[in-house]
């Protein structure tokens, strides 16, 4: 027994010395950190036509900006999920369905970024979600003023931080536009509508509130129910003032080309203007393109000639590669999304606090839409608007002759 011993002894006492001169095992290099970027916008219903290029572009602007979604010389992998926050029950975007993306951003560990919403009462769902979390948003579409500004901001961030920037003009800006448009268009009596939403009703409100500065006389003003059959009492109300001009704030989806039928059936041949919520194809197809002819429409933004280098070159890429037009936010959304490649690509981490930080502190930043900042509240320094005009069936930029 003791012999027995003594050699396996030295096999193990081999074996130890063998292992202690083998070479040391290489360890597989670490892969790229994940982050993830989210949007939330309404891609069922006829809003689709609109929020899928946005998504379209969303895409283009990782394809440039990346490697294959790799930032940070490889360090970090992006990845993007567009979500849905409308229903095929309500043809809209739906709060329940907003309230269920926002958790879902949340519940993710490598969610950083919130591309949404488009609707600015989904972003007041939203943006109080987003914020306990410290996940910053970025919008392409809401113009709701209250959403940066005014007496009951704070209720939105309930951290005391503030996580929510958009690329967009709000709605003070294209309401005094539209304002000082329908002055310009010969317009002196107006009779204002809204769909009774927060963006429909602040747009309109805006617009109300620079009528007098502007020589506009408001006849008369109401809410619509988005979901009437029809609007003849209304239409028959409105023929009883004789307006020059008809404003609606509000979106397609709330039955604005029932809405503009209904006018017109009535025999009201009045000038008819809307805010960016109707600057879709869908408001044409829903109201007739011969309805909708010389309808007007306001958008922030600047005329495409008048975009820099990189916002002509997104025009083109993106018609190259998508063989279609893009809508009218199409571009705030491939802003949305450099801004938020930029910021992790700064940040060359999985941290949400300093990418947060790093979009509020877009300062100069030069973009498809030209040089802009971010201020305190989150708010974009363009505030350029520009006109619109349906003519044979599509949205124009209005000629400058006919502009403010």
């Amino acid at each position: 027994m003791k012999r027995t011993s003594y050699v396996l002894s030295a096999v193990i006492i081999a074996s130890l010395i063998l292992a202690a001169c083998a070479p040391a095992a290489t360890q597989a290099p670490a892969g790229p950190e994940t982050v993830k970027i989210y949007s939330s916008l309404p891609l069922t219903g006829s809003s689709a036509g609109q929020t899928t290029t946005i998504v379209n572009a969303i895409n283009l602007a990782l394809e440039q900006q990346t490697q294959g979604g790799l930032v940070c010389n490889g360090a970090i992998k992006i990845e993007y999920e567009s979500l849905d926050d409308a229903t095929a029950a309500a043809g809209k975007w739906d709060a329940a369905k907003e309230q269920e993306n926002a958790n879902k951003a949340v519940a993710d560990p490598n969610t950083v970024v919130y591309i949404g919403t488009f609707n600015s009462g989904a972003a007041r769902v939203s943006i109080p979600i987003l914020n306990q979390a410290g996940i910053v948003m970025i919008s392409p579409a809401n113009t709701a003023d209250d959403l940066t500004a005014g007496a009951d901001t704070a209720k939105y961030y309930p951290n005391g931080t503030r996580n929510y920037t958009r690329v967009v003009a709000r709605d003070e800006f294209q309401g005094a536009f539209a304002a000082k448009w329908a002055a310009k268009l010969g317009a002196k009596n107006v009779y204002i509508l809204d769909d009774t939403e927060i963006y429909g009703k602040g747009v309109a409100d805006q617009f109300e509130k620079n009528t007098a500065a502007n020589g506009l006389t408001v006849v008369g003003r109401d809410g619509i129910d988005g979901k009437a059959a029809d609007y003849k009492a209304l239409a028959t109300k409105i023929a009883g003032t004789n307006p020059d001009l008809i404003y609606y704030g509000g979106i397609t989806q709330n039955n604005a080309g029932q809405l503009l039928k209904d006018i017109r059936a009535a025999g009201i041949t009045a000038m008819f203007m809307g805010p960016d919520g109707i600057l879709e194809s869908a408001f044409i197809e829903a109201a007739g393109a011969d309805i909708a002819e010389g309808v007007y429409g306001t958008v922030a933004g600047s005329p495409r000639a008048k975009l820099p280098e990189a916002g002509q070159k997104f025009y083109t890429d993106y018609k190259a590669k998508f063989n279609s037009e893009p809508e009218a936010y199409a571009i705030y959304g491939f802003e949305s999304a450099s801004v938020a490649i930029k910021a992790i690509s700064t940040v060359c981490k999985k941290d949400k606090a300093a990418i947060l930080q790093a979009v509020f502190t877009t300062k100069d930043f030069n973009g498809a839409l030209g040089t802009w900042s971010f201020d305190a509240n989150g708010d974009t320094n363009l505030y350029a608007m520009l006109g619109n005009v349906v003519k044979s069936g599509k949205w124009e930029e209005a000629p400058a002759d006919i502009l403010p």
